[in-house]
Order: C-alpha cells, then structure tokens, then sequence
C-alpha cells in the first residue's frame, strides 16, 4: 500500500507518522506533503529519511489511500481534486456533515465506510472520544439527552496555542506582562469558556460540532447540549458527561459495559487520585472513564468522567485505524 500524509509537519501529521511506525500497516511507499514552506524539510519513517513535498506539485495519483491533516481552508480546495485519485481520510471540519460522507470511529460505526465515495471523515476530537462512551451505553439502553462541559488541551489549536501556553506561563511566573495571541483572553492560569466562532444562538461552533457530529455517528433522536472550554493543559482532553437514559440502569452494569467498550478502560477508584486526567492520557492509545456515579437529581440518568489525548484518538489513530479498516474490507 502507497500512503500519503498531507500536513505532514504538523502538530497531527507528525502524530500520524508515529502511529503508523507503531501500527501492523505494511507501507510500501509513504508521501509526506505540506505548504511551500516546509518542503524540502526532513522527516523520518523507521529510520529512514523522506523529504517532505510541496503540495502544489504533488501527484494524488501516487498513492492507495491520502490523509489530510490540515485544516478547513486546504481542505476545502484540495480534497475534491485529490478524491479523484485517492481515497481521502479528512481531519477538518469541512466535509463531516455533508450526507455522503461517513462521519467514522472505527469502533462505533466502522459499517459506514462501505458507502464511502473516496471522502472519509475524521471527526473532531471531543466528539470522538464522547462516542466511544456514548457508543456501547446507547445499544444497552437508549439515551434520550446528553449535557457535557468539555476542558479542551491548546495542543488542539496547534503548535502555536502550545508555544502561546509556555511562554505566557513563563511570562506569568516572571511577573512580566502577558499579551494573548491565539486566545481571546490570558490561557495561563486561567479557562477561557470560548472554542471557535460565535454563532447567533450564543453557542460556539465546536459545541454545535460536537451536538451535530453526535447525531449524525449515534442516533439523530438523542438530544445534546455541550459547553466547550479551553484550559492551561498542553495534551489530553477532559469531559464531564451526564447522560439520561429512556429507561432505568444497573450502575455495576455501567460499568462493566464502559469496561469492555472497544477502546475504553475504566479508571474509577472513590479514592485520592482513584481517576484519569490528561497527564495519564497524554501518549496512550485508550480513553479512560472515571467518576461513573449515579445522578441523584434523575433516577435514569448517570454521570461519567472522559480523558483521552486529543492528538491520537481525537486525529491521528482515529485517522490510522481508518485505514486499518479500509484495508480490512479490501
């Protein structure tokens, strides 16, 4: 198989290098691609050097299957040309609600990649690791509403959020001034309660991505609501989930049910760090659920903690086990 990575030298793109290192995927020739001003760069797969292209001038036609780790804008103009000559795994936002494109977790709806028409959706990052708990509670039994507050790591507004992070840190622990860049308001030591564009309704896009994403991976008659919040984390996104169900659960069954969920450990102690954070996600492979309690307010409703590294289950495995399915159904 001949594999292409577009946005190869980014934040998610060199994520995607390291899965595939570490995945069974037989890579006969990789293509890693990006701007005009990172070709020529060099970067490694299994100790070998490969220079990174230009993606002006680069042959789609080249390889079996193409990720694109980019975002919307690149998307938008490349991916209609490229799906003509390869299949395309997409990690923006801009093709996952159009009705003939699989919206895909490999774990939860793996079937819809039988209709694929060469354009394969990754969704966001939030969404992703929601589902996968979402997922094997809503087959036992049948949620009816969803209310989550997320707490979203700056490795997912890039490299440069990251280094933004760092140096206001620095500037804070200085006691010298500390001026925003790509945040709205000071990320050090503080939460900002705003992830992307405002819309009229007061919500911001990443929560109504994470509303429509669900829907359309799930079940449509589910009703959600989310909050989207951006904390001083650098990798490894939380979420408070409390999920109400159409009939009554066994708490013990919960969790055994999270427990056996493909992709899903269960790390649930009523005790002093008896719980996941960001800094056990960060570099795995497994999402982890934590404080599964009762909620006391709705005899049908439970609550959930959910950790998982936004950087590979939220983009980079999710994209790789894609392919690992594509070649699976071949």
């Amino acid at each position: 198989m001949n594999l292409a990575i577009i946005g190869a030298t980014g934040n998610v793109g060199r994520k995607i290098i390291e899965v595939i290192e570490k995945s069974t995927l037989k890579v006969d020739n990789l293509f890693l691609i990006a701007s005009e001003k990172s070709s020529g760069k060099i970067l490694f797969f299994k100790k070998k050097k490969i220079i990174v292209e230009q993606l002006e001038k680069y042959d789609f036609s080249k390889a079996d299957i193409t990720i694109f780790a980019t975002g919307g804008k690149i998307a938008e103009e490349w991916i209609p040309r490229a799906s003509k000559k390869t299949i395309v795994i997409d990690n923006s936002s801009f093709f996952r609600m159009q009705k003939d494109v699989p919206l895909v977790v490999p774990e939860v709806n793996s079937e819809t990649l039988n209709k694929h028409k060469n354009i394969i959706s990754n969704p966001n990052c939030s969404t992703i690791q929601m589902v996968l708990a979402l997922k094997p509670l809503h087959d036992e039994y049948s949620i009816k509403r969803v209310i989550v507050s997320t707490y979203q790591a700056v490795s997912g507004a890039g490299k440069a959020s990251v280094d933004e992070l760092f140096e206001q840190t620095k500037n804070y622990l200085e006691e010298k001034k500390i001026t925003s860049k790509n945040f709205s308001k000071q990320i050090a030591f503080n939460l900002i309660p705003h992830i992307d564009v405002f819309g009229e309704d007061g919500y911001t896009k990443e929560e109504l991505k994470m509303i429509k994403e669900t829907k359309k991976i799930l079940d449509d008659d589910i009703d959600l609501t989310a909050t989207c919040v951006r904390v001083p984390v650098k990798t490894g996104h939380s979420e408070s989930i409390n999920i109400e169900f159409n009939n009554l659960y066994d708490l013990a069954n919960i969790k055994r049910i999270l427990n056996n969920a493909p992709g899903c450990k269960v790390l649930d102690e009523h005790k002093d760090g008896g719980y996941a954070t960001p800094v056990e996600a960060e570099g795995k492979y497994t999402t982890y659920i934590s404080r599964i309690r009762k909620d006391n307010s709705n005899n049908k409703a439970v609550n959930l903690w959910v950790v998982s590294d936004n950087l590979l289950k939220g983009a980079a495995l999710n994209s790789v086990q894609i392919v690992e399915c594509l070649i699976k159904k071949k």
